[in-house]
């Protein structure tokens, strides 16, 4: 009977142990709370010193960490001995090891980040599936008159003959050709105009342009 309650006692005095242990909060580890810091900065750039905006700030080998504003400002919590990364586009990776010899829970970094220049493989689109339907578009394509051609072809003389009998007469040629009929009128006022039916010159004209046949050639464009 004796060994009965000896091992009772015993059995609630171990729970009640085990009980008072699972109640009481576990203390935190000071080492543990030393370790943390505020870790803030600012990314800049090495060139201009100009603000590196949205610079992710991650912790290496863990999803912790941030990104900066636009400008270039971070803070975050962070360990002493982490490996810090800083990585933006157009300009090379950055890492810093937070010391672990820190006195104080806060840590303020400018990091200064270098540019990057990214060579990219050339890439030829080709509108066509096969060699043999290039060769084949090749061959049949109309090239175009380059800008000597289009200048001698718009110099011609007969395309430009053509264009300016064509072209209408503008507000300015309008007024010219009425101010030369007013003054016509005016420099015969009360007598008869000339006639040039009876004009040498203008005949001698005529007959020059007869036989070089301006006339003929007139004509044949019309019928063309």
């Amino acid at each position: 009977m004796k060994q009965h309650l000896l091992i009772a006692f015993i059995l609630s005095s171990f729970f009640s142990f085990k009980m008072q242990a699972q109640l009481t909060p576990a203390q935190p580890d000071p080492k543990k709370q030393n370790a943390l810091i505020q870790f803030s900065g600012v990314v800049l750039e090495g060139d201009s010193l100009r603000p590196i905006p949205y610079t992710s700030i991650m912790i290496k080998n863990s999803y912790r960490g941030t990104v900066s504003d636009y400008y270039g400002y971070y803070s975050f919590v962070a360990q002493k001995n982490d490996t810090v990364e800083f990585s933006a586009i157009g300009f090379r990776d950055s890492y810093f090891v937070i010391p672990d010899t820190l006195s104080t829970n806060k840590y303020s970094l400018i990091q200064v980040l270098a540019t990057d220049t990214i060579y990219l493989k050339e890439a030829v689109v080709y509108p066509w599936p096969t060699k043999e339907q290039f060769k084949q578009a090749f061959l049949q394509l109309n090239i175009p008159d380059d800008d000597l051609a289009r200048a001698q072809k718009n110099l011609a003389r007969s395309e430009s003959r053509e264009q300016s009998d064509a072209l209408a007469s503008d507000a300015g040629l309008s007024y010219k050709y009425t101010m030369q009929q007013y003054q016509s009128k005016l420099y015969y006022a009360g007598q008869l105009p000339p006639n040039n039916l009876l004009n040498p010159i203008a005949w001698s004209k005529f007959i020059k342009a007869w036989k070089n046949g301006d006339f003929k050639n007139k004509s044949k464009k019309k019928k063309n």
